[in-house]
């Protein structure tokens, strides 16, 4: 959690830290990645067979040793809109009976020559968990218990059988599953009023933790200020035992939200993440307010937030039907910085978020058939990914903010957007982090950062203006190490992130 105190452009801006007083565990899962059959995400990103950067499986052996550098401990798939229309089914067995479909999501064909089993073998390779999300779309409740138990059963069953057939005879123990994805959406194949979504929900939630009671079920929402976030939350966070179910245990363990931002304009995007925050305090609320009026009992675990997509993106910009291939800049790399401390500031309800998507698609990481490219998006995330776990800690900000305009326009009213945007954690090994995005574009701001102990670790992220870009063949923004002796006051060069760490 931080706090905030708005000051004149006069005063100097304060940043204290309090590392006894943790707030929240960081769930490691909000590093979560995600991987579509869109674009060149799969095909020619993490699976590129015949290119001699890929290993024997086909796997491009220097994304998985650059996504390794995130420790990405989830990665969701098949999609996003893909699996609206995607039979599991036909992704399995030998390779060359596996049909070709035409894709309705990205309007594409799928080989399906990278499926079930291949994914789960990326993963382990990779050294991550799975998260699949059902076919709500064309998809039947049979298709969906059949895919678990493939997945994970283990007794003398045919889809259990039918995976030792494919030579897989460990079950793959997938825990998390989502209940379709964005199907509120008119761009969906069989778009659902919420009122049909969450009826279909709970029938298949209780039908699937029939088959396995230990799957994390994770429910549909919106952006999480919608009508649709409090309807679905309402009539599906139920007791266990509910009218609705005999199930000991509850039905809905997560809740889904969406959000994608961007601006033209550099303070616009830097600053627009935190309407995510404020969409995560309301679903928050949404959740609590479903858990009164359903009477549900504080024994039963209350669900987190699953933010399965977010990322910015301008969908004009990197248009989702031709790969959605943004070539992303300083600004945008701020703005990640900033989602970032929002995932930090709102630990407590996150049980997961997922980037979108992991490689070549509004991706911080780009392929060639030649190597790879680590987009200015990648530096923050491989920063945060490596230092901001353990708990987030008490911080409190003084300084001056921004007052222009805001994407959304919303987010003007009900948010603050300082110059300064920070959050701050302590780690198992006693060291603390503290993560400052300046997103002045024009000056550096000099503030006294009090709590600070001894020598200080300056990790910065910053470039030669907001549009610099990794895209045109140089390196244009990184990360550089310095360091601070932590006493008097730091200045915050302008328009960067930097990352702040000592030993408490």
């Amino acid at each position: 959690m931080t706090t905030f105190t708005k000051l004149g452009d006069q005063e100097t801006p304060v940043i204290s830290v309090h590392p006894a007083r943790r707030i929240s565990k960081i769930n490691p899962n909000i590093y979560a990645g995600f991987t579509e059959h869109m674009g060149r995400c799969i095909y020619g990103g993490i699976y590129d067979p015949g290119n001699p950067l890929s290993d024997e499986n086909g796997f491009r052996k220097d994304v998985l040793e650059a996504l390794k550098e995130l420790n990405i401990p989830v990665v969701r798939y098949p999609g996003g809109n893909f699996c609206a229309t995607y039979h599991w089914l036909d992704g399995v067995g030998p390779k060359d009976q596996r049909p070709s479909r035409p894709e309705l999501a990205w309007l594409g064909t799928e080989t399906n020559q990278f499926g079930t089993d291949e994914f789960m073998k990326w993963c382990k390779v990779l050294g991550t968990e799975p998260y699949l999300c059902f076919n709500f779309g064309t998809g039947t409740l049979d298709e969906a218990l059949a895919w678990v138990e493939y997945c994970n059963g283990t007794g003398n069953t045919y889809y259990a059988n039918l995976r030792r057939k494919n030579g897989h005879e460990e079950p793959y123990n997938v825990k998390y599953w989502a209940l379709g994805n964005e199907t509120w959406g008119p761009w969906q194949v069989e778009q659902m009023t919420k009122e049909a979504y969450a009826h279909k929900a709970m029938q298949w939630a209780k039908a699937l933790k029939l088959l396995d009671p230990s799957l994390i079920l994770i429910l549909c929402g919106q952006d999480g200020t919608a009508t649709w976030d409090y309807y679905t939350l309402k009539h599906c966070l139920l007791p266990a035992f509910s009218a609705l179910s005999t199930s000991s245990v509850p039905l809905i363990d997560m809740h889904s939200i969406h959000v994608y931002t961007c601006s033209s304009s550099h303070l616009p995007n830097a600053t627009a993440p935190l309407a995510a925050e404020r969409a995560i305090e309301i679903t928050s609320s949404l959740i609590d307010l479903a858990r009164i009026e359903n009477n549900v009992p504080p024994s039963q675990p209350r669900p987190t937030i699953c933010f399965d997509e977010w990322n910015v993106w301008d969908p004009i910009r990197a248009e989702g039907s031709k790969g959605a291939e943004e070539s992303y800049t300083l600004s945008d790399a701020l703005a990640v910085a900033v989602w970032l401390n929002v995932f930090i500031r709102k630990s407590r309800d996150l049980g997961m978020a997922c980037i979108a998507q992991s490689v070549n698609v509004i991706s911080p990481l780009m392929t060639t058939k030649e190597g790879i490219t680590k987009q200015t998006t990648w530096w923050p995330l491989y920063l945060f990914s490596k230092f901001m776990r353990g708990w987030t800690v008490s911080a409190h900000v003084s300084c001056a903010t921004y007052e222009g305009e805001t994407a959304p326009v919303w987010l003007r009213g009900v948010m603050e957007t300082p110059w300064l945007d920070v959050s701050a954690s302590v780690g198992e090994d006693g060291f603390v982090n503290l993560a400052v995005v300046n997103i002045h574009d024009e000056k550096g701001i000099e503030a006294d950062v009090q709590g600070v102990k001894g020598e200080v670790a300056v990790f910065t992220v910053t470039g030669g203006d907001v549009a610099a870009t990794n895209m045109k063949g140089s390196e244009e923004v990184s990360v550089k190490e310095s360091a601070w002796d932590g006493v008097g006051t730091y200045v915050f060069p302008k328009h960067s992130l930097t990352l702040l760490k000592w030993k408490d």
